[in-house]
C-alpha cells in the first residue's frame, strides 16, 4: 500500500532484541547525489539508501534536470552527460528541500535555473535566506517570481562568506556552488556535520580543492572541471541514535550494526550520563538496559553538538527516566510540534517559549514554544497518533513499541523520508508491528 495512506499498527509493552543494519545517510547520500550533476562523467554510490524515499523524490529532481541514475540495492549510479531542464516543477520541489541546491549545478552548466521556493517537514520556518545571500555573493543573479527563484549568471566567482548561523543547506549549497567558481571562496562560520565532510571527501575524489579549518572556516578554491567519483556513503547517525533510543526505552538489548562511534560521540556521553548502556565493536555498537535511567538536561545544537534529529527519540527516552529531564531545543523553533500527541499517550511533557538551557538562544524572548520538561517514568497508553514529521515518526513508532496495547501510527509517508522497511526492522527486533 503508498504510504500516502499507509499507517503502522503496534501492539506494545515488550523490549527489543536483535540486530539491526542501518542503513547510509539519506542526508547524505541526497547532497552527492545532486554534487555528482557537476560533471559529466559517471558517480557510483555504494551504501546509499535507494530505499527511503526522500532519496527517490531526489532522484526524481535530478532525473527531471537530465541525470541518467540506475539502482540496485545498495548501489547508485549516476551521470548526467546534459543539463535538458533547469525547471525544476513546484510538484518535486516541495517533496524535500534538495531542490535548491541544484542552483550551482544548473548554473555552471547552462547559467541559469528556476527552482521552487522550498517545503519540508513542519519543524520550523526553515528560510533559504542564507542560501540565496550567498548565491549572490558568487555572482549569482536572483529573482523572486510566482513562488519560484530565478537564477541566472554570467559565471559563479569565488568570494568571501560569512554565515549568520552554521546552517548545515547552506554550508552544502555554498561548498557545491563554489567547487566550479573562479576563485577562492573563503566560508565563515560553517556547518562542519559528518555528512558535510562527506560531501567535500566525495568532491575531492571528483578533483576539487577543499580545505577545512577549525574554526570552522571551509576554503574552497574553484577548479575548471570536475571527474567522476566513486564513494561510500556514510551509515546513518540518525537511525544509529533512533534505534539506540528505542532499545533503551523498552529496556531492551540491541547491536546495531554500522554504527560509528567517531558520529556518535554527543549522543554516546548523552545515553552514559542517562543510565543507558552500551558496547564499542569493530561492527558497531550494542545498547542494552541494565538499570534504571536517570534524567538530564540536553541542549540540541550544530555539530560536534547534541543533534537536533536526535531530540525526538531521545525525549521518548527521557519519559522512561526517574526525575526532570530539561530539552532545550535551539536549531528549530517548532520542533516539539509531536508533544501533545504524546501526551495523549501518557506522557507528562511541559512546554515553554524560554530558555531553559545553559545559554539564551536566538529564540529568546519570541513566541515559540522550544524548551521541554519532561517528568519520568511514565507509562505510556496505547493510541492513535498523526505524524508531524520525520524523527517526530520514529519517536511515535518507540512509543507505540513500549505502550501497553494497540497503537495506531498515522503517516507512514514521514517516517519513510528517512527509515528503510522501517517495520520489518523493527519485527526483526520483536516488535508486534504492521503496515496497513
Amino acid at each position: 500500500m503508498s504510504s500516502l495512506v499507509s499507517k503502522f499498527i503496534i501492539n506494545g509493552g515488550y523490549p527489543l532484541h536483535g540486530r539491526v543494519k542501518i542503513s547510509g545517510a539519506k542526508n547524505s547520500a541526497t547532497k552527492l547525489l545532486v554534487a555528482s550533476m557537476l560533471t559529466d562523467k559517471n558517480c557510483i554510490l555504494h551504501n546509499s539508501p535507494n530505499k527511503i524515499s526522500d532519496l527517490a523524490v531526489t532522484i526524481e529532481i535530478c532525473e527531471s534536470a537530465g541525470s541518467k541514475i540506475h539502482t540496485d540495492r545498495d548501489l547508485l549510479t549516476v551521470r548526467t552527460e546534459k543539463i535538458l531542464n533547469t525547471h525544476i516543477s513546484e510538484i518535486l520541489g516541495n517533496k524535500n528541500r534538495i531542490a535548491i541546491l541544484l542552483a550551482g549545478p544548473l548554473l555552471h552548466r547552462t547559467g541559469k535555473a528556476e527552482i521552487p521556493i522550498p517545503g519540508g517537514c513542519r519543524i520550523g520556518t526553515r528560510p533559504v535566506n542564507f542560501h540565496i545571500e550567498s548565491l549572490k555573493r558568487l555572482n549569482c543573479n536572483v529573482e523572486i517570481k510566482d513562488d519560484y527563484y530565478i537564477l541566472s549568471t554570467d559565471g559563479l566567482r569565488g568570494n568571501n562568506i560569512s554565515l549568520d548561523y552554521p546552517s548545515v543547506g547552506a554550508t552544502e549549497n555554498i561548498i557545491i556552488a563554489s567547487t566550479l567558481a573562479k576563485g577562492r571562496t573563503v566560508l565563515t562560520n560553517a556547518a562542519v556535520e559528518p555528512e558535510i565532510i562527506d560531501l567535500i571527501k566525495f568532491l575531492q575524489k571528483m578533483g576539487a580543492i577543499i580545505e577545512i579549518s577549525t574554526d570552522r572556516k571551509i576554503t574552497i578554491e574553484g577548479v575548471d572541471r570536475l571527474n567522476g567519483a566513486e564513494h561510500y556513503v556514510i551509515p546513518d547517525r540518525n537511525q544509529a541514535a533512533s534505534f539506540a533510543c528505542a532499545g533503551l526505552a523498552s529496556k531492551g538489548d540491541i547491536f546495531i550494526e554500522n554504527a560509528v562511534q567517531e558520529n556518535l560521540i554527543t549522543f554516546l556521553n548523552t545515553i552514559r550520563r542517562v543510565g543507558g548502556k552500551f558496547e564499542i565493536g569493530e561492527s558497531g555498537i550494542r545498547f542494552y538496559y541494565d538499570g534504571e535511567l536517570k534524567s538530564i538536561p540536553i541542549e540540541t545544537n550544530v555539530h560536534p553538538g547534541f543533534m537536533t534529529d536526535w531530540q525526538q527519540p531521545f525525549v521518548i527516552l527521557m519519559t522512561q527516566a526517574r526525575g526532570i529531564s530539561i530539552v532545550h531545543e535551539t536549531v528549530y523553533e517548532e520542533r516539539f510540534g509531536y508533544v501533545k500527541e504524546l501526551n495523549k499517550m501518557g506522557a507528562e511533557i511541559e512546554l515553554y517559549d524560554t530558555c531553559l538551557g545553559g545559554l539564551q538562544c536566538r529564540f529568546a524572548n519570541t513566541h515559540y514554544f522550544h524548551s521541554a520538561v519532561v517528568k519520568g517514568p511514565t507509562e505510556l497508553r496505547a493510541a492513535a497518533i498523526d505524524v508531524p514529521d520525520l524523527r517526530a515518526g520514529f519517536s511515535y513508532l518507540i512509543a507505540g513499541v513500549i505502550a501497553k496495547g494497540e497503537s495506531v501510527v498515522n503517516g507512514a509517508i514521514y517516517i519513510d523520508r528517512g527509515y528503510e522497511e522501517i517495520d520489518l526492522k523493527l519485527r526483526d527486533l520483536g516488535a508486534d508491528i504492521k503496515r496497513i
